[in-house]
């Protein structure tokens, strides 16, 4: 999945959502249940998302939802994919990325 947010410091739990296709209340689920998603909240309690709880939500949604994982899988493969340096999944996103550019260039000839 290609998550399409225009480049910010900070994104709304409303842009998030609708950047994944998914509700409101799943994105504030896995907040609380992975670790790895830490978003800044106000005073009224809005969650702001950082480019790096994207990038994580990104791979939570690739594995549980594309992948099947459990949530509980799903922790585990992220406790073991943080000591890697670059995962599978972060090389077949980059060149996913890479394939988009390239058919956009295709298209302009």
């Amino acid at each position: 999945m290609q998550v399409n947010l225009p480049d910010k410091r900070y994104y709304s739990i409303g842009e998030v959502a609708k950047a994944f296709n998914v509700n409101t209340s799943l994105i504030r689920f896995w907040d609380k249940e992975f670790e790895e998603i830490q978003p800044k909240k106000n005073a009224k309690g809005d969650r702001r998302f950082s480019q790096e709880d994207v990038k994580n939500l990104e791979f939570i949604y690739h594995l549980v939802k594309e992948r099947g994982f459990t949530l509980e899988g799903a922790k585990t493969h992220l406790r073991e994919a943080r000591h890697k340096s670059l995962s599978n999944y972060e090389i077949i996103r980059k060149l996913e990325h890479i394939k988009a550019e390239l058919l956009k260039i295709k298209e302009q000839l």
